[in-house]
């Protein structure tokens, strides 16, 4: 008897034994998944170095002698170079820019003002908004003089070598060419430069 039950025991293992084995398959890997790309992280914009452009804008200048008042609008338009030095998050430079306009003071007109600007700005990256100090000369029918300016403006990078932007000025000319005229005002200009 039992070596009846041992023979059905090792026939009935001999049996198993292959089905157990195909029914037995080893659990999968771990599927590979990748490591997501780092997004990309703006590190910033380098204001450093030369630039030169256009502009093309808006003036409004009076012109006052006493009690009377004289009134002049236009285009200004005009061209523009510096240099700036980025110290991090400060941005110091210099410009020179030259405008020509069609103002006209009753027949008088105010053919061109050149400036020299010192331009000191914070850089937020593609973006530098700066204020402007400088001293201007305008050259007219009546004749030429020297003044000042200030403003503010903005400068957006579209690539590393174009920027646009836009300026605003307020000039002031005291008693212009020994004429008793003092003339003030302001001009809003749009901007477009190329950086070296």
């Amino acid at each position: 008897m039992l070596r009846k039950t041992m023979i059905a025991a090792v026939a009935v293992s001999a049996v198993a034994a292959p089905a157990f084995a195909g029914s037995y398959q080893q659990a999968p890997a771990d599927p590979v998944v990748p490591a997501p790309a780092p997004a990309p992280v703006f590190s910033g914009s380098d204001w450093t170095g030369a630039y030169a452009g256009a502009s093309l804008g808006y003036g409004d200048l009076d012109a006052e002698l006493g009690s009377a008042s004289e009134g002049a609008d236009g285009t200004v338009y005009g061209v523009q170079a510096g240099y700036d030095y980025d110290f991090g998050t400060f941005v110091l430079g210099g410009e020179l820019d030259y405008s020509a306009t069609d103002l006209d003071f009753n027949g008088t007109d105010l053919d061109s003002i050149t400036r020299l600007k010192v331009r000191a700005g914070y850089d937020a990256g593609q973006t530098l908004v700066y204020g402007v100090a400088g001293a201007a000369h305008a050259e007219s029918d009546l004749g030429d003089d020297n003044g000042w300016i200030l403003g503010v403006g903005a400068d957006y990078k579209l690539t590393d070598d174009v920027t646009v932007g836009g300026e605003y000025l307020y000039h002031q000319f005291d008693d212009f060419d020994d004429t008793g005229v003092d003339i003030d005002g302001s001009t809003l200009a749009a901007r477009v430069n190329y950086r070296f």
